[in-house]
């Protein structure tokens, strides 16, 4: 049975030549392996689905994997003696790749048999046909919006982070984006924690709003990342599709928009504060990691202690059967003292996502959202709920 994409347009594959011979570099086809075998399925409901997409066009080869929800599409150089395409068994492809030596590599396939040959051997595999691959999704007809690279790959490693990973609340185990005429705001949350990332200088016509999986946008946080082509994103009700523009030709990543209401997480965003600290980024950081030694054995809580006097903060953690670790920081203080305790590793998340030598954390009490902001660049907002502290 063919399998076919839940969307209505699609990429068909009319007629694929089954026989193709082409020549290509090991580490070219080494690193795009890597980046498709981390979304192919373990399991997938069909076997297909395992394979990714061998595509051989003049002068390159195209690799595609998709598992219905998530799909990729990406290029390297080639010297093509014969057209067509076949699928190959993603992870066996990857692993006989990448422990192949920096050389050209040779593929050519018979039918759906493949013959991959290098300096001093060879390999033989079985593929499946490509007409039983599932077509992307294409939403050529829909204009494109052009996106500014660094500024949406910002707006990703600033957010994505704080998204849930439990697949039981799926609606926040995304990235809602929305624009209007303040700019693009990038939002996720897990419940414990909220991440805001606000781009006022980046503004379109008409207003957007979407919540996009967190595990798509980390892949195409990657390609942004070693690719560094121009961006166009394509939309509609039910799926968006990223066009990354370079040497080689149009990357594409595709995936199924959640359904569902995103929380309304502004109203989470305390309006006052009682407390404030500003302090050294790097520095509260490095404490924080050292500190996170003893609070991993426990129960991940670490404490800090604000004293407007001395204007300084105390971070400790303990684990009774191992011992106790404390460390003083010189902070500037406006509120009273306050004794308030977190998820170490949610600290130190928010604190790594954010660039500015200060930042400031701003408080209320120990048991109401924590907010924490750099002090420069772009406006980030990143509030942590606290762990009651029991004597």
């Amino acid at each position: 049975m063919m399998l076919r994409c839940c969307s209505q347009r699609v990429e068909c594959i009319e007629n694929p030549r089954r026989f193709m011979k082409l020549v290509c570099q090991q580490t070219d086809l080494n690193s795009k392996l890597s980046l498709l075998s981390r979304v192919v399925p373990s399991n997938p409901t069909h076997p297909v689905l395992a394979n990714v997409l061998l595509t051989a066009q003049p002068d390159r080869l195209g690799l595609t994997v998709f598992d219905l929800s998530l799909g990729i599409q990406v290029w390297i150089a080639a010297g093509v003696e014969e057209t067509g395409s076949l699928t190959l068994p993603t992870r066996f492809l990857n692993d006989i790749v990448s422990r192949l030596p920096s050389c050209e590599i040779e593929i050519k396939t018979d039918d759906t048999a493949v013959e991959l040959n290098y300096d001093s051997g060879h390999y033989q595999m079985q593929g499946l046909a490509a007409e039983e691959f599932p077509g992307l999704p294409n939403l050529d007809d829909i204009p494109a919006l052009d996106l500014p690279t660094d500024i949406f790959l910002e707006g990703l490693q600033a957010t994505l982070f704080a998204a849930s990973t439990d697949e039981s609340k799926q609606i926040l185990t995304g990235l809602h984006l929305n624009t209007s005429e303040s700019g693009f705001e990038f939002a996720t949350t897990d419940g414990h924690r909220l991440a805001i990332a606000n781009f006022p200088d980046l503004v379109t016509a008409d207003p957007m709003t979407m919540t996009m999986p967190a595990k798509a946008l980390r892949e195409l946080e990657r390609m942004l990342g070693r690719v560094g082509a121009e961006v166009a994103l394509r939309f509609d009700t039910n799926q968006a599709i990223f066009e990354l523009t370079g040497e080689q030709g149009t990357e594409r990543l595709s995936c199924r928009l959640l359904e569902g209401q995103y929380p309304a997480y502004p109203q989470l965003v305390p309006k006052q504060f009682e407390r404030q600290v500003t302090v050294d980024r790097q520095m509260l950081l490095s404490s924080v990691d050292r500190i996170a030694v003893l609070a991993a054995r426990k129960n991940n809580i670490i404490r800090l202690k604000l004293d407007s006097e001395a204007q300084q903060v105390a971070l400790s953690a303990e684990a009774p059967e191992l011992g106790m670790g404390e460390e003083r920081l010189s902070a500037q203080i406006s509120g009273e003292d306050l004794d308030i305790a977190f998820n170490v590793k949610y600290l130190s998340d928010g604190l790594k996502a954010m660039s500015a030598q200060e930042v400031q954390l701003q408080m209320n009490s120990a048991t109401m959202p924590a907010v924490l902001s750099p002090l420069s660049g772009r406006q980030i907002t990143y509030l942590i709920m606290p762990i009651q502290i029991r004597s």
